[in-house]
């Protein structure tokens, strides 16, 4: 019976016995620590130049195709005179009075012309009347003056009056141009053309204006720029953007070249905008970004399949760490203000405290409390205490 009693509290004490816990585990490294904020942004040309028309007027087609290369001064498109306004029957109305208006305008300017011919035929007459009054003594020379000075201002009466003649001609002709139909002349033929220049050599990004049309002043016409001369830009949050600052090495990754990490492009943060702009993500949360400009410092070579506005995701660097020793972010867990790990030693699992100086989504940089090598336990279940068995998946 004491046997009996003997086996079934052993029995007991085996059955009630904590078991270890299967964990996974990963070891603590020492290398290169990367803290990066990552986005994707687009390329963009440099320098564009949008040609535009310095007049409003009749733009032939634009011969010029996307990739085309341009010279500088050499001529983009052709301006030709704009086509009046078509007249609707009241205008016609209108512009018929008008001529009828003008033409008794010119009619009353002949007739005062007529009338100042004669004045100045009838002074000249008066004058040499008295003139030969004079002579005989029969006047005094101070009428004689009277007489000349009457004749010249009859002279100058004359002069106006023909002026005004002419200009009732004008002003007849003008109104009667107005009612004749226009008539569009071939591009190309006897009327003068306008020639829009290139400002600068380069290649035709888009073609703003293909077909013939009627343009204002200021209408693009062409995109000029040097697609060997690329930027980079990409818009952050703007907590993020307090960290970068200009000459911060980058990287651009998934940009349609070599996958490889070693292929990745070389890059360097150029420029912070001072301004940020509201943007709404693809959750409808509206987010304040920046914009950051980077420049492309990989070898021609490896950029040569780029162009405008080609996608890339980009990976600024803003925390580098040589020889920092790196435990895996998912062994870390938070042990009020402090963060604490499980390390492996004899088969239990023991609880430190570790102080951390930064991390990224994969490592974080332990500055003091673990050693290289050591093993850690990832992902803890939260049942686990210190001390406990463990067992290694």
């Amino acid at each position: 019976m004491a046997g009996v009693g003997l086996l079934l509290a052993l029995l007991l004490l085996w059955a009630f016995m904590p078991k270890p816990v299967t964990v996974e585990v990963a070891a603590v490294t020492q290398g290169r620590f990367e803290r990066a904020v990552q986005d994707y942004g687009q390329t963009r040309v440099r320098e564009r130049f949008i040609v535009s028309a310095p007049l409003a007027g009749r733009v032939g087609r634009v011969l010029l195709k996307q990739g085309d290369s341009v010279l500088e001064g050499a001529t983009v498109a052709l301006l030709w005179p704009m086509a009046p306004g078509l007249l609707d029957e009241r205008a016609r109305a209108e512009q018929a009075a008008r001529v009828g208006a003008m033409s008794a305008a010119l009619a009353r300017a002949q007739a005062n012309v007529g009338r100042a011919k004669a004045a100045m035929d009838q002074a000249q007459v008066e004058l040499r009347r008295s003139e030969a009054l004079a002579q005989q003594g029969f006047i005094s020379p101070t009428q004689n003056e009277t007489g000349r000075l009457n004749l010249r201002q009859r002279t100058q009466e004359l002069e106006s009056a023909r002026q005004e003649e002419n200009a009732a001609r004008h002003e007849l002709e003008q109104a009667q141009a107005a009612r004749q139909p226009y008539r569009q002349a071939p591009l190309g033929g006897a009327q003068p053309s306008f020639a829009v220049k290139a400002p600068v050599s380069g290649k035709v990004l888009k073609v703003l204006q293909q077909s013939e049309a009627s343009v204002s002043a200021g209408t693009g016409l062409v995109e000029l720029g040097d697609p060997s001369q690329l930027e980079v830009v990409v818009d952050i949050l703007t907590e993020d953007a307090t960290q970068v600052q200009p000459g911060d090495a980058a990287q651009l990754l998934n940009w349609g070249g070599a996958q490889a990490p070693s292929q990745a492009l070389s890059g360097r943060v150029r420029w912070v905008e001072p301004a940020a702009f509201t943007k709404v993500s693809a959750l409808g949360v509206e987010e304040q970004r920046v914009n950051v400009v980077l420049d492309i410092t990989a070898p021609a070579a490896q950029s040569a399949a780029l162009g405008d506005g080609f996608k890339v995701d980009v990976r600024v660097l803003v925390q580098v760490q040589e020889n920092a020793v790196m435990v895996p972010v998912s062994a870390l867990f938070p042990i009020g203000s402090r963060v604490g790990v499980f390390v492996v030693e004899k088969g239990r699992a023991h609880l430190r405290q570790v102080s951390v100086q930064a991390r990224n989504g994969v490592s974080a940089w332990v500055k003091e409390g673990l050693t290289v090598g050591t093993q850690v336990i990832v992902y803890p279940d939260s049942k686990l205490v210190d001390g406990a068995k463990v067992t290694l998946r």
